[in-house]
């Protein structure tokens, strides 16, 4: 079983794809990766060997992945809110960053609907 960066990767899955289950691994930077390291993206995760497997390795200790990740954005996030910027007072608040409109939308940032009690008369 394959496992980079504390991940172990799916071994039915062809290189390119099993690389993007790594957080902050995408399409295109698997792409990358694979064609730095020499390995060919159709080859399966589990046909790959030993070499394959360490050159990989070598190339994605280079790229911020996974938990070095993670705590980049948040500590990102934390700064925003800190700064009291529209996008950080938008984080602490639970409502959209973007522009999007909140009249009718946006439930997966507000959650479910709440209802206002004795509203109708």
């Amino acid at each position: 079983m394959a496992r980079i960066a504390g991940i172990d990767l799916p071994k039915n899955k062809r290189g390119v794809i099993g690389l993007t289950y790594v957080y902050g691994i995408g399409r295109s930077t698997a792409r990358k990766v694979l064609a730095t390291a020499g390995v060919d993206e159709s080859i399966k995760v589990q046909d790959w060997n030993d070499d394959q497997l360490g050159a990989i390795r070598d190339v994605m200790n280079e790229i911020k992945v996974e938990g070095a990740l993670r705590s980049e954005v948040q500590t990102n996030i934390k700064r925003l809110m800190d700064i009291g910027c529209q996008r950080g007072i938008r984080h602490r608040s639970g409502l959209p960053l973007r522009g999007q409109r909140t009249k009718n939308n946006s439930r997966t940032r507000k959650g479910r609907r709440k209802t206002v009690a004795n509203k109708k008369k």
